[in-house]
């Protein structure tokens, strides 16, 4: 089944009723919000460079999934976003297992998100959304 994506997140969160920073810290949907204010970030990149990013959502029959795979020219970057503030090596569970299915294609494996650690490495790297650069 295919992801929805608003290019206005005000716009989704005006729809689902959010009307202050208090709601949107509780909303049930806070999550597949900032994965959507994320994925329009990584949209804008490209368009700001002038080509059209690949991007696309990695889900098997096991259930593991991978909120984004980056498809360049040479090789795939895998991106995992995550709403939380605490950073967690159970963050990278789906970004290690499709590591070891794609192997050397995989060129980079980061997981974004809200807190302020960071560790800027291109495998298992983390960042937080608002330092997300894609160069």
């Amino acid at each position: 089944m295919p992801k929805l994506y608003f290019y206005d997140t005000g716009l989704a969160s005006f729809l689902l009723g959010i009307q202050t920073f208090e709601q949107m810290d509780t909303h049930p949907l806070r999550g597949s919000l900032f994965e959507n204010l994320v994925v329009n970030d990584i949209m804008k990149f490209g368009s700001n460079e002038g080509e059209e990013e690949q991007l696309f959502f990695y889900r098997d029959k096991s259930k593991h999934e991978v909120d984004i795979l980056r498809l360049l020219p040479r090789s795939i970057e895998a991106y995992e976003i995550k709403s939380c503030k605490t950073y967690s090596q159970d963050l990278f569970s789906n970004l290690t297992y499709l590591k070891a299915l794609l192997k050397n294609n995989l060129s980079k494996t980061m997981v974004i998100y809200d807190g302020e650690q960071e560790n800027l490495t291109s495998e298992n790297g983390f960042c937080n959304f608002r330092h997300l650069n894609l160069s």
